[in-house]
């Protein structure tokens, strides 16, 4: 049976559910949707770790139907891989380092084509291009056509980009600051709301993780090597 989510039908079905249930299904990308919806009416979702899914299987032959016949067996038996799930406020926060993320990835393309525009004029300013005379430099470059509206476009855009870096910055600190997790982090050197606040979205329930390695494994910090003798 298949529920399309576009027409309301999927949402009509677990709405008439008699009672909350248990929902299990694999891990994959651009659930949340899914997540939320069952949250919202009251259901238990529980997500499982879609590798350990796969190697449970007996047949190796998939389709959708024997994909939920066989989640429904591991949940029945008790053997159904539970993954963490970080919840609503974890999973708004992480939007929030996402964004932010993504704003200085946009800015550094910025700050990179008005450095490309110095040096195509013979002119290295590397950071300095960022202070009151370097900034002044780059306004008096004469420049024309295409090259002068580039200048002036990314100029534009970056006015408006660091206002929104900083106020995503400052409620990245109230955050961490509400955060007891967090706020220990901090106290190592080197370590700031950033990091900490990422750290601790990531790792979530660290209960989960018997021994050292695991969290350096699930974090991809376990370095391997592919060659050949």
């Amino acid at each position: 049976m298949k529920l399309e989510n576009g027409n309301g039908e999927a949402e009509r079905f677990y709405c008439e559910l008699s009672s909350p249930a248990l929902i299990g299904f694999e891990a994959c990308g651009n659930t949340q949707w899914f997540e939320d919806l069952l949250d919202r009416l009251g259901h238990e979702v529980w997500m499982g770790d879609a590798a350990a899914i796969r190697a449970s299987y007996v047949r190796k032959q998939k389709t959708d139907r024997r994909d939920a016949a066989h989640i429904l067996k591991l949940l029945i038996e008790k053997r159904f891989p539970l993954l963490w799930r970080p919840s609503a406020q974890e999973r708004d926060l992480r939007q929030l380092l996402i964004h932010r993320h993504k704003l200085v990835g946009i800015r550094a393309r910025m700050k990179n084509g008005l450095q490309h525009l110095m040096l195509n004029r013979g002119v290295q300013m590397k950071r300095k291009l960022w202070s009151e005379a370097g900034q002044k430099a780059l306004r008096a470059l004469p420049l024309e056509g295409w090259a002068a509206q580039r200048r002036q476009d990314l100029l534009n855009l970056l006015s408006g980009l660091d206002p929104q870096i900083r106020q995503l910055a400052e409620a990245i600190k109230r955050a961490a600051q509400e955060n007891p997790r967090v706020r220990l982090l901090m106290t190592q050197a080197g370590v700031g709301a950033i990091t900490a606040l990422a750290y601790v979205l990531t790792m979530g329930d660290v209960d989960r993780f018997k021994r050292g390695k695991q969290v350096a494994s699930y974090l991809g910090l376990i370095s391997s090597e592919c060659s050949s003798s």
